[in-house]
């Protein structure tokens, strides 16, 4: 069975002082040459008055957008998060309304829009190709604010000669921004890297991962979990160096849009201890886990 992950990624003050006030410098003694009295500049005249500084442009960027849209795959339908083998969407970090979370949607919209003004539009087991359908349908609704997590199940296949191209995967998502922008122009979007995959591996195995891992979970990182052989080395390199690339490919095709924010890898980078992942698959991020992408998603939209 394949199961997706993307657990997962942010003032100018002026002072003036008065100039203090030097006294005449003495003769110079000797053979120094004399110096001249240094020039003047001309006082401005009524006709020529100083142009003022230019101000800065005002960013496009909300932080408090009216409505949320989550698209992704299992991470933001928060699988194996409160039962076994099932979506907890009320978990969710996205648009969650389990006050444990305290998900992005409750923090930017408050408890009671987070309930009526978000739509959960992520699909376990879903890969990069199906975003522009995720994202047309998200234009539709016309959100301020639109969440992208997808990708961990192009790399999660059952080997990795199985993993999407890069170059595919790049235009998928240069595809659903497109489709975005049909519809939304002036939607944001945050979009969060991919958890490094070969760290959950690190983590799950000191669990009870090894024998759940079995069922084929992500089996291009987790097959043989236990296999510390060189060859085995390589293949969990090869996918953690694909998930990377596909990190790069987010952050240069987001940099392209005025109005998308890339995590700057921060859910790459984040370290998951064994309390933040799922106690069924020990690789899905649980509540605590998920808790944590919101409290992510929220500094890097917000900048506290």
């Amino acid at each position: 069975m394949t199961l997706a992950l993307a657990v997962a990624a942010t003032v100018l003050v002026g002072a003036g002082c008065a100039a203090e006030e030097r006294p005449e410098p003495k003769a110079a003694t000797g053979s120094a040459r004399p110096t001249s009295p240094a020039p003047t500049s001309p006082a401005p005249t009524r006709s020529s008055p100083a142009s003022p500084a230019p101000s800065a442009p005002a960013s496009p960027w909300d932080v408090a957008p009216a409505s949320l849209a989550a698209l992704g795959d299992s991470m933001t339908r928060a699988f194996d998060a409160c039962a076994v083998l099932a979506d907890c969407p009320e978990a969710s970090w996205a648009t969650g309304t389990d006050a444990a979370v305290n998900s992005l949607a409750v923090r930017l919209l408050g408890p009671g829009k987070a309930a009526t003004h978000t739509w959960n539009l992520a699909r376990t087991g879903a890969r990069m190709a199906e975003l522009p359908e995720q994202m047309a349908r998200a234009a539709a609704e016309e959100p301020g604010l639109v969440t992208v997590m997808m990708g961990a199940n192009d790399a999660c296949r059952p080997t990795p000669a199985q993993m999407t191209p890069v170059a595919d995967f790049r235009f998928s998502f240069e595809t659903a921004l497109a489709r975005l922008r049909e519809d939304a122009p002036e939607a944001l979007v945050y979009v969060s890297s991919l958890p490094d995959l070969r760290h959950l591996w690190s983590t799950g195995r000191l669990g009870a991962g090894p024998d759940v891992w079995k069922l084929g979970i992500c089996g291009s990182m987790l097959a043989d979990p236990d296999d510390l052989s060189a060859a085995a080395e390589r293949r969990r390199t090869s996918v953690r160096e694909r998930v990377m690339a596909y990190n790069e490919a987010l952050a240069e095709v987001c940099a392209e849009d005025r109005l998308c924010r890339y995590d700057g890898g921060a859910v790459f980078a984040y370290r998951f201890g064994g309390g933040q992942l799922s106690a069924w698959d020990w690789f899905h991020p649980s509540v605590a886990g998920q808790a944590r992408l919101a409290e992510i998603a929220y500094e890097r939209i917000t900048g506290r």
